[in-house]
């Protein structure tokens, strides 16, 4: 139940794994100086300055001698640091006067009420530096200023300052710091993203910690090796089918020179397919070039293009793009992928739509037909190289299972994917997603 709580970030949960504890630390620290240290603190000051509030008020309450009554107050105010004064014929107050911020009242009303047995009242708000205390006698009343200090533990705010002042300067270096080591898992998780679309990102370099370091090199090693092993797969395939050309052209012109007959048919058959077969190889490793640089380009010129040398070939595509979609990808790529779903389409349906729109997070290119599309549990197959699906789709055999490979990897070597489903015009229904 906690995980739907909890930040998902890393910097965040950084912070919570250090800033956290510091500040429970600092707040058990704070209540055990409060309900330990300073309250202690404070109830001994209160009971002694409440004792001698009482000796004072029995030394009085013992004399009528005027003389007397002005010698025990100047003893309070030499021995004992007490202002005392007799108001005759005045009482006291009915509520006392407390301040709001002083939370140790109580302490003081309650060490005053065990140490005098005359009603009292006290004033803790009127004097910044004093509290006033006032004792109720037979003809009048005693009248006490005490020197706060002397009542209250004064330092607490002092510790509060210096207890919040570190708290929040080791908060602030301890996020700075996190902030600039999270930077560079945030660097590194960018730069594989991008190579992840396509780019390359060849300004990446490690930085931060030794281990995040250690990582960054990973990655440009994988990075390097990952583009090693694309460029000699598709040298490897592009050049062999490149020399399959020479001898299929021997073959054709040897064929040619034989005289008419069925199994001469037959051969020129196996020849013809077996060219249709390199020219999708080439065309594949073309394809998985990754020379060609990402860049910006409007949406709906592309889509016109498909649609127009559809059209030229007498089918029937119909494009819905908003002409205010710019994307960023590598567009002959982009434009090979788009025309394989379009010419699959058309293979096998009267009618084709195109539609793009852009969402919060990715592009999605639509294409559907009204053909008779394929069974939901082939949708996986059919992205396999080599794989058709004669049955479902009706393929001719000019089709070398590799039109939708090449669509999928397009679109993933983007940071996307192509999706399948069953389109409301009764065929299929194609969508590439690629990243805003």
């Amino acid at each position: 139940m906690l995980r739907k709580y909890l930040p998902r970030s890393l910097y965040a949960r950084i912070i919570l794994i250090v800033i956290f504890p510091l500040f429970v630390m600092q707040s058990v620290i704070t209540y055990v100086f409060f309900a330990r240290h300073w309250d202690l603190v404070t109830a001994n000051l209160s009971a002694n300055v409440s004792g001698q509030i009482a000796l004072v008020t029995r030394l009085y309450g013992d004399t009528n001698d005027a003389a007397v009554r002005n010698d025990i107050e100047q003893w309070a105010f030499d021995d004992l640091g007490l202002s005392v004064r007799y108001d005759e014929n005045s009482g006291i107050p009915v509520k006392d006067k407390l301040s709001i911020f002083n939370v140790y009242n109580s302490t003081f009303d309650r060490q005053l009420e065990q140490s005098l047995a005359q009603p009292y009242w006290f004033n803790t708000r009127s004097y910044p530096a004093f509290v006033e205390v006032r004792v109720q006698l037979a003809g009048g009343q005693l009248v006490f200023l005490a020197y706060r200090d002397r009542v209250f533990a004064t330092t607490g705010p002092i510790f509060l300052f210096w207890l919040v002042s570190t708290t929040i300067l080791l908060g602030a270096i301890a996020i700075v710091f996190l902030r600039n080591q999270v930077r560079s898992i945030l660097r590194l998780a960018n730069a594989a993203d991008a190579f992840g679309r396509g780019v390359d990102a060849p300004d990446y370099r490690p930085t931060g910690a030794t281990e995040v370091r250690k990582a960054g090199h990973a990655f440009i090693a994988m990075r390097q090796r990952i583009k090693r092993h694309i460029d000699q797969r598709t040298s490897m395939l592009a050049g062999v089918s490149h020399d399959l050309r020479t001898p299929l052209t021997r073959m054709k012109l040897a064929l040619a020179m034989q005289p008419e007959s069925s199994e001469m048919k037959d051969l020129r058959s196996d020849v013809l397919d077996m060219e249709r077969m390199v020219e999708a190889y080439l065309e594949f490793a073309r394809t998985e070039s990754v020379d060609e640089d990402p860049e910006n380009f409007f949406l709906e010129p592309m889509i016109d293009e498909i649609s127009r040398s559809a059209k030229q070939s007498g089918h029937n595509i119909h494009s819905n793009v908003p002409g205010d979609i710019v994307i960023s990808a590598r567009r002959s790529a982009l434009k090979r992928a788009v025309s394989n779903l379009v010419n699959n389409g058309l293979r096998h349906a009267d009618n084709v739509w195109v539609d793009a729109k852009q969402l919060d997070r990715y592009f999605e290119i639509s294409v559907e037909d009204d053909g008779p599309g394929i069974d939901a549990g082939a949708y996986e197959d059919v992205f396999k190289p080599f794989t058709r699906l004669d049955e479902a789709r009706n393929l001719n055999k000019s089709g070398m299972g590799l039109g939708l490979t090449v669509v999928r990897d397009v679109a993933r070597s983007h940071g996307g994917d192509v999706m399948l489903d069953k389109s409301e015009q009764g065929g299929l229904l194609a969508k590439i997603r690629l990243p805003a």
